[in-house]
């Protein structure tokens, strides 16, 4: 059996035993909140998580299935995209 078919749905390369306690997640937010100008503003930010949560591809109600990303990062930096093939789900 090849590697990929071994592979759970769901997230790229996780299993369900994988997850990250939110506080890590919290302090990786921290972090980048030490460089506001690499930074979504906030009601960006909020619209932002607001249409991931929303999205039926949300793994572990913290992880992008498309991408793997912590969507609570992704969101976070004013770089960011949403990985949504066909089309972004951030206006």
């Amino acid at each position: 059996m090849s590697a990929l078919a071994s592979r759970p749905e769901g997230c790229k390369g996780c299993r369900d035993s994988v997850h990250v306690p939110e506080a890590q997640i919290d302090r990786m937010i921290e972090k980048l909140a030490r460089h506001p100008e690499s930074c979504a503003s906030l009601e960006q930010y909020e619209a932002r998580l607001a249409s991931c949560a929303a999205c039926a591809d949300l793994q572990y109600g913290s992880t992008c299935a498309h991408c793997g990303c912590f969507v609570r990062v992704r969101a976070k930096l004013q770089a960011g995209t949403c990985p949504k093939p066909g089309g972004s789900r951030w206006n």
